[in-house]
């Protein structure tokens, strides 16, 4: 299951962020490896900060995907992506690695106490268990995308 605050999880999430590589192409998408580590960076950071506003689309349609990113069933190939975490701009790829691996860290030693954030700023109110199934759940969806 889905739980990116067990140290088996993160361990696992962290071996396979270990394995990418600049030359891993994506099965689907647009992005680039070091856009997809930074994509991801941006994400985790998402939990530490204040709450965001909830948007319009959001809280039309927040509650009903919600249900459904919060559930076992990996996400779809080629879903949209929220424009503030779109990553266009060629990144370092080291660099980018590096703060992935240092974001995955920091949200697993924090733990459940540790995320400040209570409203995601699609899906609305958020537990820290949602926060932490919902990052190890795309963290597993991104790297599925570059073969680790």
């Amino acid at each position: 299951m889905y739980n990116l605050f067990d140290a088996k999880n993160a361990g696992l999430i962290l071996e396979r962020l270990e394995s990418i590589t600049p030359n891993h192409k994506a099965k689907w998408g647009k992005m680039e490896a070091a856009q997809m580590l930074a994509h991801c960076s941006n994400a985790l950071d998402t939990p530490f900060g204040p709450d965001r506003k909830q948007g319009f689309m959001g809280k039309l349609f927040g509650k009903m995907a919600k249900k459904s990113s919060l559930s076992p069933v990996p996400f779809k190939q080629n879903l949209p992506t929220d424009p503030g975490f779109v990553v266009k701009d060629a990144r370092n790829f080291e660099n980018e690695k590096k703060r992935l691996d240092a974001a995955i860290k920091k949200f697993v030693s924090g733990g459940p106490n540790g995320i400040t954030c209570k409203k995601h700023p699609f899906f609305g109110d958020f537990t820290s268990n949602d926060w932490s199934f919902l990052m190890h759940k795309h963290l597993d969806h991104h790297f599925g995308q570059f073969g680790a």
